[in-house]
């Protein structure tokens, strides 16, 4: 499997990781693909600003899809059990993402009173609420 803009050596590491978790510690294999396919997606979106939208969907594969936090969320996980070397070049790649996510959403300034949603900096970006009404 090959992920765009990651060397052979961290995809192996990142798929050791992913076959060495059982599936309900958040991790799968492939998964680290796809939440980075969903985040680059989320970027894609056409329009000067971006919302952030809520899950309506519990299973993971879709949350992925629906809600970039949820996406972001998986990829901090894997960036925190990977080796050293690896781990570099996976957060090279998502602080270029990352920019764009800052750069292209706006900041909630009632994050505070929202206690439920991920330690993430990128939970505190303002989000469409009105999505799935």
């Amino acid at each position: 499997m090959r992920i765009a803009e990651l060397s052979s050596r961290t995809v192996s590491a990142i798929q050791r990781e992913e076959c060495r978790r059982p599936d309900d510690e958040g991790l799968w294999f492939g998964a680290t693909r796809e939440a980075l396919d969903a985040y680059r997606w989320f970027l894609s979106l056409p329009g000067r600003y971006l919302y952030l939208r809520l899950s309506v969907c519990g299973c993971a594969q879709h949350e992925l899809w629906e809600n970039t936090a949820v996406a972001r969320d998986l990829l901090d996980l894997v960036v925190l059990r990977l080796p050293p070397r690896p781990r570099r070049e996976l957060e090279a790649l998502l602080a270029r993402l990352d920019d764009e996510l800052r750069r292209r959403t706006l900041p909630d300034p009632f994050a505070h009173r929202r206690p439920h949603r991920g330690e993430g900096w990128w939970h505190r970006r303002l989000y469409d609420e009105t999505a799935h009404l």
